[in-house]
């Protein structure tokens, strides 16, 4: 979330920005939160005040006695008993704007780099490059999920049996080509530096809060009412919160972690002809990378994260390319992000598979993640994270761009890991 701090020292440029996102009543909100922060300081001056008053009385009621001086006891005796009770209210009016204060600093999205570019919708994202060869294939080449079938690799069909729409069943070579994906993008992450873990897929209330999934995304994510436990949206959640009430120090970062995890997404209100096959799905596998870092040095690691996605897609031998998202089509945790998308051949669209962002301080101020510098002083760090990849429409570019009237052909770089060179 934003710090107070950045909030009562810029406050036009706070609203501007967050204009700029397209977030609504940004005036409002801002001029509640100063107002409600005052009420906070006033209210904790005015018990500061009475417990100063408090401490002193009493250490007076003692010496007073000693001295005969019993009715000027009394009446302290008196004060204090007033001093305590308004005390309880003040407290009970603290802890009140305290709430109300956090609440509203949930609610405020992350304040977009000046780097993003003006715009609402999906349409005005800026294409920073591209790459790859769009393959042209015959007029009777099928799209993934026809395929799928006709190669007996996934049973969407049975998935719904089981669970419900938009939970596949990988089979044969569907489920050796997922588990291979994983494996190539996991080793791929390692080589480049980044340390393995395994996270759970279920996190408390206090991570969701912390990397801005909640509130936000409250109704997106699927909940264990019993245990009041989330199934996780992307590993970026339970990675993110090895660092909540953290300290780390200065020369430990950048800190690069990878993770795979199955993830779970609701999709509300998804429908239509874009959502078909792999194409929006409520389980999915992924892989991720995060980083923790020093602020001067976190947009050289989103461009770094940037470089490293785009090595992973032209391994693969897919068309590439990469927007940078308008203020209107970000995240509400994001100060900049780039998607990245690979063609369809089959559906002849572009499909996203990864995002990869910087979110500056926001997530951290949330997590009380920290670095201490060289100087001994505690500094807020960057977070950022990106998807390396998210298997569903990078299994459905593969399927889709390398079929041929015999058989679907597997990228050179998978086949020490699928152990198979075609899918026949």
């Amino acid at each position: 979330m934003l710090t107070l701090k950045v909030i009562t020292e810029n406050t036009q440029e706070v609203i501007k920005k967050l204009a700029k996102k397209h977030y609504k009543d940004a005036e409002a909100i801002i001029t509640e939160v100063i107002d409600t922060d005052k009420k906070r300081k006033s209210t904790q001056q005015q018990l500061d005040t009475n417990l100063s008053q408090l401490n002193g009385l009493s250490k007076s009621i003692g010496q007073l006695m000693k001295e005969g001086q019993k009715e000027a006891a009394e009446n302290a005796r008196a004060e204090v008993a007033a001093l305590k009770e308004g005390s309880k209210q003040l407290e009970a009016d603290l802890k009140k704007n305290e709430s109300k204060l956090t609440t509203l600093l949930y609610q405020i999205p992350n304040l977009p780099s000046d780097l993003v570019p003006e715009g609402k919708h999906a349409e005005d994202n800026v294409v920073e490059k591209s790459g790859g060869i769009v393959q042209t294939l015959p007029e009777n080449a099928l799209p993934h999920w026809e395929l799928a079938k006709k190669y007996d690799l996934i049973d969407f069909e049975l998935g719904v049996k089981i669970s419900g729409a938009g939970f596949p069943v990988y089979k044969g070579k569907g489920a050796r080509l997922q588990r291979a994906l994983i494996n190539f993008f996991l080793d791929n992450a390692r080589e480049a530096g980044y340390l393995e873990i395994q996270p759970p897929y279920v996190v408390n209330e206090d991570s969701g809060y912390g990397t801005g999934n909640l509130p936000d995304k409250e109704g997106q994510m699927y909940l264990c009412e019993l245990d009041k436990l989330y199934l996780i949206p992307t590993a970026e959640v339970p990675v993110t919160n090895i660092y909540r009430d953290v300290i780390v120090d200065e020369k430990e970062l950048p800190i690069k972690n990878t993770a795979y995890s199955a993830c779970f997404r609701r999709e509300a209100g998804s429908y239509g002809k874009d959502v078909r096959g792999l194409n929006r799905l409520h389980q999915f596998d992924k892989v991720e990378i995060v980083r923790i870092d020093k602020p001067e040095h976190s947009y050289e690691s989103l461009l770094e994260m940037v470089d490293y996605v785009q090595s992973l897609v032209e391994k693969l031998e897919l068309p590439w390319r990469i927007l940078r998202l308008c203020g209107g089509d970000m995240s509400f945790t994001s100060a900049l992000t780039f998607d990245f998308e690979v063609f369809s051949a089959a559906q002849q669209r572009w499909l996203e598979v990864s995002s990869v962002s910087n979110f500056e301080s926001y997530q951290a101020n949330r997590l009380k993640c920290r670095y201490r510098d060289e100087n001994r002083k505690i500094q807020l760090c960057h977070t950022l994270n990106g998807s390396a990849l998210a298997l569903p429409r990078i299994v459905a570019a593969l399927l889709e761009n390398n079929q041929t009237p015999e058989s679907i052909l597997i990228p050179k770089a998978l086949i020490p890991y699928t152990g198979f060179e075609r899918i026949d």
